[in-house]
């Protein structure tokens, strides 16, 4: 009996919708100002571009991010603008973030945090995506599934499109630098190093496309955003014409990504 109640209400079946009532996203927005906006500027001093691209953008909408550490979390609802970070929904792991009830009620609590299968497509995390993007939330998914020890862009997951496209809502790619020096995948206490994070235009999905199709768009637009961070808009949009997106491949050593990332650092 003690085994079907945990199932039931921890994991993939804890209830958020609590977290996000009128109380709890004040508490949620004071926490960020108080405790998330401090750290991760004395931590990351985070340099933000193309937030600017958002300012017509009224949601619900799904942002989809490289995934590289647990302070993606901390940086992202430190500069999503305030207009669509004030109703701004997680997907989470349920086996990471809602172990117990307690892991569950601070996931859901101080980031917004439901719960998703990330190892296989599951009946209820598609629901509990669907749900909060037709409550008017806005979602914020790591379609990778987990961090990348080396921080690449890896492939997007069908995961996310398929939901928005499900919903009728765009996709926006996030390109995430700098946040596994910060706080590398195994750590738990941070250290100091410049990160940044590059906003996106929004990719409509009401189109005929497909999700797996959706999928590489936001994939090729993240990477073009990482090539906008190192070598200027001008420049990116320039290679993204001409198919010549710069990347370090995927096989390649992570100093060799990080140089290729942002070859600067190794000077």
């Amino acid at each position: 009996m003690f085994n079907k109640e945990t199932k039931q209400t921890t994991g993939i079946y804890y209830k958020t919708d609590w977290a996000h009532k009128r109380w709890s996203r004040k508490v949620r927005s004071a926490w960020v100002w108080l405790f998330m906006k401090p750290s991760i500027g004395i931590y990351g001093r985070p340099k933000t571009i193309g937030a600017d691209r958002l300012k017509n953008v009224s949601g619900p909408v799904v942002f989809v991010a490289n995934h590289h550490s647990h302070a993606d979390t901390t940086l992202l609802l430190a500069t999503i603008p305030a207009h669509l970070r004030s109703n701004l929904a997680i997907a989470a792991g349920e086996d990471y973030f809602f172990p117990n009830k307690t892991a569950g009620f601070l996931s859901a609590l101080f980031i917004g945090a439901i719960p998703i299968d990330r190892n296989r497509i599951s009946k209820l995390s598609i629901q509990n995506a669907q749900q909060a993007l037709e409550a008017g939330r806005n979602l914020l998914i790591f379609p990778e599934g987990s961090r990348s020890p080396a921080g690449w862009n890896g492939e997007h997951k069908p995961g996310a499109a398929f939901i928005a496209k499900r919903v009728g809502v765009p996709l926006v790619p996030i390109y995430i630098y700098g946040t596994g020096t910060v706080l590398p995948k195994g750590k738990w206490w941070p250290r100091k190093s410049p990160c940044a994070v590059v906003f996106g235009a929004p990719i409509e999905t009401s189109g005929k496309d497909k999700p797996k199709v959706l999928a590489a768009r936001s994939q090729a637009a993240v990477a073009q955003l990482a090539d906008e961070f190192r070598n200027g808009w001008w420049s990116s949009i320039r290679n993204a014409n001409k198919n010549e997106t710069q990347a370090p491949a995927p096989e390649a050593s992570a100093w060799r990504q990080r140089w290729a990332s942002h070859p600067e650092d190794s000077k």
